[in-house]
């Protein structure tokens, strides 16, 4: 009620002082809640050792955001020293729990063998697991294990699928290879106006390759009309963030005089 407003004056110093009240009384909530208080400062100084503290108290008890965000701490050293080891056993927790995020996180450990011995396998099962939930990323990198044959069988179809999925929630790097595949029929049937189209979202989020291809798109008119100017633009952009492609490109128009004054 303090925390948020509901039926009193909000007041982040009373509900951190109510949480921890409860708190030592083992109710795992108000461990949780009380954590965050120190983790961000909220009606508390904060306190990174505190909130690890918290966290833990919470953790133990089967609490899985708070075995989440334990886990964050030791990846990230925050209130405790880097432990790799201890943050993929709380990820771990809390995936089991169906956790998304811990899911996700746990999917990288077992992929870049981050506390744990490295099996791709158990990366693709984990950015499934998070991947049927809707978390973007994990649906991109479920799309790279397919796309690869990264602890599955190598499916292309599988890959575009998952690209998509991720690319309609605005994950930049899916939109670029989603149009990938459209433009080269990778698991889709060929689409080059869907191509640019992918591409060109992917370039508006800043993503180099997707701008270097976007401009060859304008270049050669695929899947849109020719237009130099607007090729030389996004060659431009791509070329700026040190893509090399782009940057051949945008100097092959500076030396023929295409697309610009």
């Amino acid at each position: 009620c303090f925390e948020e407003g509901e039926g009193v004056v909000m007041d982040k110093t009373a509900a951190a002082k109510w949480y921890r009240m409860a708190s030592e009384q083992g109710h795992a909530e108000a461990q949780f809640w009380l954590g965050v208080c120190f983790d961000v400062g909220e009606g508390v100084s904060a306190d990174k050792t505190e909130a690890v503290k918290w966290y833990r108290a919470a953790a133990e008890q089967g609490h899985a955001e708070a075995q989440f965000r334990l886990g964050v701490c030791c990846d990230e050293g925050s209130g405790v020293r880097v432990d790799k080891t201890e943050a993929a056993k709380w990820y771990r927790a809390a995936a089991e729990q169906g956790h998304v995020r811990a899911q996700f996180w746990l999917g990288v450990c077992f992929d870049e063998g981050k506390g744990v011995v490295a099996d791709k396998t158990e990366a693709a099962k984990w950015y499934r697991a998070a991947a049927e939930q809707g978390h973007a990323e994990a649906q991109f990198w479920l799309g790279v294990c397919f796309d690869e044959g990264k602890g599955v069988v190598a499916d292309k179809t599988g890959a575009a699928k998952w690209y998509r999925s991720a690319a309609e929630q605005g994950h930049a790097e899916a939109q670029f290879w989603l149009g990938v595949c459209l433009d080269e029929g990778r698991g889709v049937v060929m689409d080059k106006t869907k191509a640019a189209k992918w591409f060109r979202a992917a370039a508006e989020q800043g993503q180099a390759e997707a701008q270097c291809d976007l401009g060859i798109c304008f270049h050669k008119g695929k899947g849109l009309v020719v237009d130099t100017a607007e090729a030389v633009k996004w060659f431009r952009a791509g070329a700026e963030q040190g893509q090399a492609r782009a940057q051949f490109n945008l100097g092959v128009c500076l030396d023929e005089g295409k697309g610009v004054v």
